[in-house]
This record gives C-alpha cells, sequence and structure tokens, in this order.
C-alpha cells in the first residue's frame, strides 16, 4: 500500500487540515505527531526509502524501533492536505531511542518538527501510562493564549476557569489542564516541562504560545484541544463584557455533574473562591 493511500494517513491529514480552519496555525506554527501502530507501518514498508540516522536531542528508550508520523520543521499545516510528501514524514527511532531517521516524505530536504523532543517525551510518558495514547498536538490557540496574560499561570486556575465556561469540560477533561511557565520553545528544558505535566495531565497550557494535547486518536486529541480552547473563547468574551461573574458552576455543582457522569474531578479544583 502507497503511504498516502493508509487510514492513518489521511487521518493524520485531516486532523492537520482541521487544525488550520479554525486558525490556530499560522504560517508554519503547531505541529502534530502519531505513534504508528506496528501493523500500519508493516502496511507502508514497501514505500520506505530510510535516511540516515541522526540524533533526537532526548533520550527516549520506551519509544525504541518505533515509527512516527510527523509534521516537518517550518511546514505550514496549510499545505499538508495539498503537498503532503512535502510537509509531513514517517520517522523510525533506532533500538535505544536515541536516534530517528526519515523512512518516507519530506521530500525535499525537509526535517521533523523542531519539537520533535517535546513530542517523543510526551509519547513516551503516555504510552507508559496507557498504551493507546499516540497522538501528541500542538496548536497556538488564539483565545487560551490570551488568557496566560491575565490568568494567574496556575493549575488551579486555569482547570476552574475552564471549567466553569462550559458544562462540558469536567466531563472531557476531568484531570484538569497543567500550565507551563514561558520557556524558549524547541529545546529539552520544555520537553521535560511538558512531560512532567503530562503525568497527570493530557493537556498543557504553555504561556504566551498555545496547547499541547494527548489523546488516543485523531478525533479524541483534536476534540480535546477543539473543547479547552472553545471554553477559552467563552471567558475571553466574558471578561471583555465585564470583570466578574453574576452566577456561576459551583463546587458542589461540579461534584454534582461528577457523580451522575461517573468521572472523578480532583478537589484541589474544587475550592471556594474569595
Amino acid at each position: 500500500m502507497k503511504v498516502l493511500d493508509a487510514e492513518f494517513v489521511q487521518g493524520f491529514i485531516r486532523m492537520a487540515d482541521d487544525g488550520w480552519q479554525q486558525g490556530w496555525h499560522e504560517r508554519n506554527g503547531g505541529n502534530l505527531s502519531y505513534r504508528v501502530k506496528p501493523e500500519e507501518a508493516d502496511s507502508v514498508k514497501e514505500s520506505f526509502a530510510p535516511g540516515e540516522w541522526k540524533p533526537i536531542g532526548v533520550f527516549v528508550p520506551e519509544l525504541a524501533g518505533e515509527y512516527f508520523l510527523v509534521t516537518g520543521s517550518g511546514k505550514y499545516f496549510r499545505n499538508v492536505i495539498i503537498k503532503p510528501e512535502e510537509s509531513i514524514g514517517l520517522i523510525e527511532l533506532d533500538g535505544r531511542g536515541e536516534n530517528y531517521r526519515i523512512v518516507w516524505g519530506l521530500a525535499g530536504g525537509g526535517v521533523p518538527t523542531s519539537e520533535l523532543p517535546t513530542h517523543l517525551m510526551n509519547h513516551e510518558v503516555k504510552k507508559k501510562q496507557n498504551e493507546k495514547y499516540r497522538v501528541i498536538y500542538h496548536a497556538h490557540t488564539t483565545n487560551m493564549i490570551a488568557l496566560t496574560f491575565v490568568l494567574p499561570l496556575k493549575d488551579e486556575v486555569f482547570t476552574r476557569e475552564l471549567w466553569e465556561m462550559a458544562t462540558e469540560c469536567p466531563v472531557v477533561f476531568p484531570d484538569g489542564v497543567g500550565v507551563v511557565p514561558w520557556m524558549v520553545p524547541g529545546g529539552s528544558r520544555i520537553a521535560e516541562a511538558t512531560s512532567e505535566l503530562m503525568k497527570t495531565y493530557d493537556l498543557a497550557v504553555w504561556a504566551h504560545h498555545g496547547m499541547f494535547a494527548a489523546g488516543e486518536d485523531f478525533d479524541l486529541t483534536f476534540g480535546l484541544m477543539h473543547t479547552a480552547e472553545k471554553s477559552a473563547e467563552i471567558l475571553v468574551k466574558m471578561l471583555s463584557m465585564r470583570p466578574d461573574k453574576l452566577q456561576t458552576i459551583s463546587p458542589d455543582n461540579f461534584r454534582d455533574l461528577a457523580k451522575d457522569f461517573h468521572v472523578t474531578l480532583p478537589e484541589k479544583f474544587l475550592y471556594e473562591k474569595q
């Protein structure tokens, strides 16, 4: 089977285009990666043309020997659907999880996203927790970025405010969201900080930059990002109308919701506000 005919590749392309259509990927902003299932890799191996091994920059032994579909560094999400062989690529990790090589795509000398260390470290964390997790997504979500300038950069504050803006939020992300203070993107420091949060959350806010989301498949991961960003949009609109809320969802309301929807909401987010 040709790579572009594979269902997982088509799902990847669709998700990238969905993000572009939302306005989350100006120029070459954002990146996406998918941990390929062994049977999926086997189905397209006839199209592979392995390149040279190159260092990842981080050590991810739990991912040794695995394949990943990734967006390219400097590539535009708007071009993924029309120039997939140039915009995305399949990479293989070596037997130690220290190096990678391109086996398909990124034509014309392209390389994987500069955020590859962050993606792989997060993939490793989520795989240890749940083998079903396969997608890591980073987007420049406008309203969430705006909130990082006006809300305290604390997990408890962002989680509670997002939960209060839309009733579905505690059900979609019951573990809450984590917050990473501003750091230079693309290096090991921000990769380590994000992967530490991913031990607790599926969603991390990067201050003044965007969000990182993890999920089992493309729909769940995009849906998580979309829900959080819509909640952030509601909060931005509310704050533009007045600085306080006349009514909101109370801690006891959240507890009732958790009971009916069979989710566990950490009590640290259900504090009484002053």
